[in-house]
Formats: structure tokens, C-alpha cells, sequence
């Protein structure tokens, strides 16, 4: 096989084949490269690399064969010679497969054998004692020719590839386990995201919920309005979470936490040299982000020059880094926050109106923690339980705790609630909070306000018992029949059934019966 008995020939091939083997991981194309430096190199007329699997040995690779005949190269251990050889890891030599009855021809890519003097050598890839495998190549043969030098090189080769595919079969392995911890992780961000762990029982924070439910499934933007605290990226990223792009990265950025300067390379990235200091290139986020979302804190900081490189990438999706000329075409679904009224920017000059109509497809209002005073409770429970476990704690909070919490306006929001549980855990003298033990602040805010609350709450107060009052006197009218009740009052069924459990007035109707 070797081309004129020349060593030289022989390293310079077996350099080649060790070259081809380390320049990438991808088996397949460096098998076929190994079967074209054979036929380079050395007198091969046809080649093929079969590689075990379970009780079959199929061929992978192949030189001198077309795909149909290689996708007829399965054996089963121990049929004909490759199955031989797969089988027993002996290397085998047919000096003329015309002459041998073993040889089966399967791939039929021999059409004269009987008339063709091919010699066939077949010698086994093994790592250690593991069979992985079979070389075989064809040559011509010739009488009195050895083959000792062909087998001893083939087995060399047969070495070289045995070690190729271990350390592929090891990358695979690696990365299916990648795989599947990564899977696992993104199971666990969708629960850890999704609507039913976003704490609250209000009907504004139903409202939230209904809005990220029918927003998800779509491509359009989201703009997630409210104050700092209210748990806005948390939204985001449920809307992420529950969307089509769920397993595509989630990109956030806060616009007010980056120097101007650096605004631009961070959000669209930079070519190296574009600046001092950009020793390497560099993406930005929207690029990182492509195929997923991008997740806009703050964007009402957005400076007024960078904004109209914003409403590019949402109308074109399209833009260029910083020092590049390139055009970088990308798929991102935009959510954008902020604690600001943009409107006023706009009115003001401050924010580009056209941004603001690109941005404000789906705008989603996070209430402050004082319009939902009913998740109070539950989320100082949820918040009790977290830093317990943390601190390995078992801190209650008293009976008198939660009423003045009630009372408090929490400007900082749910933030500030949840920081305020944190400190009280840590703290606490005790398993049980006292009403001292809340901040100076919290007491003096909320006893001060008592007194307004309860004069707010007066009217609305009366007004209820008015309303309440009207309502059961028509349905006494009507005999308790609530439609003809609710005509009588100008009401709808169902807002009479609303008001009718509201006030209790279900079971005044059961305990007069």
C-alpha cells in the first residue's frame, strides 16, 4: 500500500492524519478527511471506517463509495469480514476477496470482483481491550507482494483513530450533561418565574397576572410601568419564562447604572480598536440576546442620542457595533421598565415620541405595595419563611405586627418589605417580633396615618352600607329573585352577584329562610 516502499511517504501521511484528527471535534468529517490522506498518500483504492453499536457494526466514513453504497454498510458482529473483525478484534487480509467466499460485497460497490484483483485489509480499532471499530482498505493486489507493512501501518492508524473517537465519545458524553443541567436549570427559572410564584392575591395584582398570560405567547413589546421595588424584572422575566423564546437567553440591563460613554458599546458591543482600551471585539446586549429577550430597566434614562439606535433594532432588527461597519441582523423581543412618567419626557423633549409608541404595544402597570395592602400578609409570610430558612431561624411575627405593617405607606415598595422582614429575622431578640422591634420609621409613619385612614375610610364606609341596604330591599321586593332585582336597581346579573357576595348578603338571604 505504501507508494513505492518510501518511510517517507509513510510519515508524512501519518503526520497529515494526526494533524486532521486534532483540528476539530466534529468525527465524521475528520474520518472522511483520514480516508482521503489514505488515498493521497497511498495506494488505496476504496477505504471505510465502521464503527460498533450494540450487536451492528456500520460504516461511518468512507473513500471510493457513494453515499448509497456506504448507507449499505451495516454488518452484524461476526458477518463477513468487517463483521469478523468487529467481532474478535483480529485484524484480517483477503488477498483476493474474488477467491473468498466470506467476502459479502454488501455495499455492492464492487461490481466485478470476481474479475478485479483487490487485496482487502481490515484491522480493528480498539482502545485498550475495547473493540470500537474496523479499518479496512482495499488495494490492488500482486503476487508476492506482503502485506506486513501495510498491516503494521494500518494498525498505527487504527491506534490514531482509536483515541480520536474515545475523546469524542467523552465530549459527547460531557455535553449531553451539559445539556441536560442546563435543561434542568431552565425548568427550574420557568417555575422559579412563572406567574403562580409572583406572590399576590389583590385584584390589581390579578390584573398583572391576566396581562402576562395573554402578552407571552405573543412577539410584542412590553413596557412595565411603576415604581422601583415593585418587582417589574420579575414580571419580565415570567413573560420571558412563558414564552416561545423560554429556552433563548434573558437579557437584562439597567440604562441608569452605566456611564453614558460606555452606553453604547454595552448595549450594541464594539470592534476591536474602536476606543482605547478595546483591545478585543466585543458583543453587546442585544446581540448576546439574539433569539431571546432584552429586558430594559430604566429606560426612561436612555439618553436622546442612543435612542433612535434603539428604534432601529426594533423596527429593522438591525444595527452595528460601536467602531464596526458590519450589519448585525438579530431576532429580540424587547420589555422595557421604568419608574418615570415618559409621557412627560415626551412632552418635554427628554424621549424620542416615536420610541415611545414602539415601546408602549403592551404597557402593564405594577401597582405600589400601599394599592395592594391584602398581600401584606402573605408576602411577610413568604418573605418569614426565605430568611428563616437562610438564618435557620423560627421567627414569628406578634398579633400587633402586621396592622401597624398595614398602616405603613411603604414607599420603597415590596423591596422595602422584604428588607424589612429580612432585618427583623436577623435581629429579633426572640422567636416572635414585638411592635418595638419594627423600624422607627414604620412606627411613627403608620401610627400618624391611623387617624387619616380611618377618616378616609369613612365615607366609603357609609356609602357601602348604603348600597348594601338598597340592595336587599329590592331583593325582598323581588322575592329574592336577583335579575328582576338587578333591573329594579340598574344593574347587570352579574354585578348584583359581585356586590351580593361583597356585603355577605347571600347568607342574610339563607338566614331568613
Amino acid at each position: 500500500m505504501i507508494r513505492s516502499g518510501s518511510k517517507t511517504v509513510e510519515i508524512t501521511a501519518l503526520y497529515e492524519i494526526s494533524k486532521l484528527l486534532g483540528s476539530s471535534l466534529n468525527l465524521r468529517a475528520n474520518l472522511r478527511g483520514v480516508m482521503r490522506v489514505l488515498s493521497e498518500y497511498l495506494d488505496m483504492k476504496r477505504g471505510t471506517v465502521a464503527l460498533r453499536s450494540g450487536s451492528e457494526v456500520s460504516i461511518i466514513a468512507a473513500y471510493g463509495m457513494s453515499a448509497e453504497e456506504v448507507k449499505r454498510g451495516t454488518y452484524r458482529l461476526g458477518e463477513g469480514i468487517i463483521g469478523q473483525v468487529a467481532k474478535h478484534g483480529s485484524p484480517i487480509v483477503i488477498p483476493n476477496i474474488g477467491e473468498e467466499p466470506l467476502f459479502l460485497n454488501r455495499t455492492s460497490s464492487r461490481e466485478t470482483i470476481k474479475k478485479e484483483n483487490i487485496a482487502f485489509l481490515c484491522v480493528p480499532i480498539k482502545f485498550k481491550n475495547e473493540i470500537l471499530g474496523v479499518l479496512s482498505v482495499d488495494r490492488l493486489f500482486v503476487k508476492g507482494v506482503s502485506f506486513e507493512e501495510d498491516m503494521r501501518l494500518l494498525k498505527i492508524i487504527a491506534s490514531l483513530l482509536a483515541q480520536s473517537i474515545k475523546l469524542y465519545d467523552e465530549v459527547e458524553r460531557e455535553r449531553a450533561a451539559f445539556e441536560a443541567e442546563r435543561e434542568s436549570l431552565r425548568h427550574q427559572l420557568k417555575g422559579k418565574y412563572s406567574v403562580a410564584n409572583i406572590i399576590g392575591q389583590s385584584d390589581r395584582m390579578q390584573d398583572v397576572f391576566e396581562a402576562i398570560h395573554r402578552v407571552a405567547p405573543s412577539r410584542a413589546n412590553v413596557l412595565l410601568l411603576g415604581e422601583s421595588g415593585t418587582g417589574k424584572e420579575l414580571v419580565a422575566k415570567a413573560i420571558h419564562y412563558m414564552s416561545p423564546r423560554s429556552t433563548s437567553p434573558f437579557v437584562k440591563f439597567n440604562c441608569a447604572s452605566i456611564p453614558e460613554g460606555l452606553l453604547e458599546s454595552e448595549l450594541f458591543g464594539h470592534e476591536k480598536g474602536a476606543f482605547t482600551g478595546a483591545m478585543v471585539m466585543r458583543k453587546g446586549r442585544f446581540e448576546l440576546a439574539d433569539g431571546g429577550t432584552v429586558f430594559l430597566d430604566e429606560i426612561g434614562d436612555l439618553p436622546l442620542a442612543l435612542q433612535p439606535k434603539i428604534l432601529r433594532v426594533l423596527q429593522e432588527r438591525e444595527f452595528e457595533r460601536v467602531g464596526g461597519e458590519k450589519t448585525i441582523k438579530v431576532d429580540i423581543r424587547l420589555i422595557a421598565a421604568t419608574s418615570r412618567n415618559l409621557e412627560e419626557l415626551v412632552r418635554d423633549g427628554r424621549f424620542r415620541e416615536d420610541l415611545y409608541y414602539r415601546l408602549n404595544v403592551v404597557p402593564i402597570a405594577m401597582p405600589r405595595l400601599v394599592e395592594r395592602v391584602v398581600d401584606i400578609p402573605i408576602l411577610a409570610e413568604y418573605f418569614l419563611r426565605r430568611f428563616n430558612e437562610d438564618n435557620h431561624k423560627s421567627v414569628t411575627l406578634g398579633p400587633n405586627v402586621l396592622n401597624i405593617m398595614r398602616q405603613y405607606d411603604w414607599p420603597g415598595n415590596v423591596r422595602e418589605l422584604e428588607n424589612t422582614i429580612e432585618r427583623l429575622v436577623v435581629m429579633s431578640r426572640g422567636n416572635v417580633v414585638t411592635d418595638d422591634e419594627l423600624p422607627m420609621a414604620i412606627r411613627s409613619r403608620a401610627s400618624g396615618s391611623s387617624v387619616t385612614m380611618q377618616i378616609k375610610d369613612a365615607l366609603p364606609s357609609a356609602i357601602g352600607e348604603i348600597e348594601k341596604g338598597r340592595i336587599i330591599e329590592a331583593l325582598k321586593k323581588t322575592g329574592w329573585v336577583q335579575a328582576r332585582a338587578a333591573r329594579m336597581l340598574g344593574l347587570t346579573c352579574r354585578q348584583i352577584g359581585y356586590k351580593m357576595g361583597k356585603y355577605n348578603i347571600r347568607q342574610m338571604q339563607n338566614d331568613q329562610q
